[in-house]
């Protein structure tokens, strides 16, 4: 006897046998088989409206991570600010201070006094351009200068290179022809004596070196800066050209009677300005800066 099944087939022996049924497995995978083709639906390319979802949602995707990626990059940017660092304060004016927490110059303390300090600067590259004013502390022209400055580093480059910002801005009063390049970090300014012009100079991110993408505007100029040694004493506020001048014969005076460390030749002086524009002004950190040598005995 036998009996047929939509899914499968199997046979009975005579009645006189204990023999178990045999099951059909061949004809199972070929019924089912058969089956889900004939149901299964025929899958061509993907439909015009498939295409589009498919693009929308990878676009969605993408401008999700980027946007994530920007903002975590906000807020690294923004902790560098709502986060400072302080300098060791030798006083109450500079326990007060603080700068934000950028790439400088590197450099090493040889000593302390109460009245400066004496540092050892390593070498670092700067971008620089010629101010339009008479002064370092001209608003108009040091926007100006800066603006130019900016620009190359945040992309007019022949590298298209959005570099990052570093501290501080250096401001330079040279007594020469403007050739000298003796400053400190990122933003400089020097003022050449005879012509009454000054310049302003950003300091490089350290990590270029050397293999800077050159400026594409023809007023932007890539210089070393070699190692040094400085004297610097710090102060809070605002900077004018009445208040260097005070501070910058004060510290010729403390340095007379050092027995180290003498005025090298041709120094002039450089004032270091650390804070963006929105610092309140007895959180700025600024410095006065002239660079000295070892007295030979």
């Amino acid at each position: 006897m036998a009996f047929v099944c939509k899914s499968f087939s199997f046979s009975l022996p005579p009645s006189h046998t204990t023999q178990k049924p045999r099951l059909s497995r061949a004809p199972v995978v070929s019924a089912l088989s058969t089956e889900e083709r004939r149901r299964a639906p025929a899958r061509g390319a993907p439909s015009p409206l498939e295409s589009r979802v498919s693009l929308v949602l990878a676009l969605v995707s993408q401008a999700t991570t980027a946007t994530q990626r920007r903002l975590e990059e906000l807020a690294e940017e923004t902790a560098k600010y709502a986060f400072p660092r302080r300098y060791e304060a030798k006083n109450f004016e500079e326990a007060l201070m603080s700068v934000p927490n950028l790439e400088t110059v590197k450099s090493k303390v040889l000593k302390r006094t109460e009245q400066y300090e004496i540092r050892e600067v390593e070498p670092y590259y700067v971008a620089e351009t010629t101010m339009p004013s008479r002064s370092g502390f001209d608003f108009n022209g040091a926007s100006q200068s800066f603006n130019v400055l900016a620009s190359y580093l945040f992309g007019k480059n022949t590298g298209n290179e959005q570099m990052e910002m570093t501290t501080p801005v250096y401001t330079q009063k040279v007594e020469s022809s403007g050739e000298k390049m003796d400053m400190t970090t990122p933003v400089i300014t020097k003022q050449s004596a005879g012509q009454e012009k000054w310049q302003m100079s950003f300091v490089m991110p350290s990590k270029y070196g050397s293999n800077l993408p050159l400026p594409k505007d023809q007023s932007v100029t890539i210089k070393e800066v070699p190692k040094k040694i400085v004297a610097v004493t710090a102060f809070s506020g605002f900077v004018t050209d009445e208040d260097v001048s005070r501070r910058e014969s004060k510290l010729l005076e403390a340095l007379k009677t050092d027995l180290e460390f003498q005025l090298k030749d041709g120094a002039s002086v450089e004032v270091a300005q650390f804070n963006p524009p929105f610092t309140l002004p007895f959180t700025r950190r600024n410095e006065i800066a002239l660079e000295v040598e070892r007295i030979t005995k």
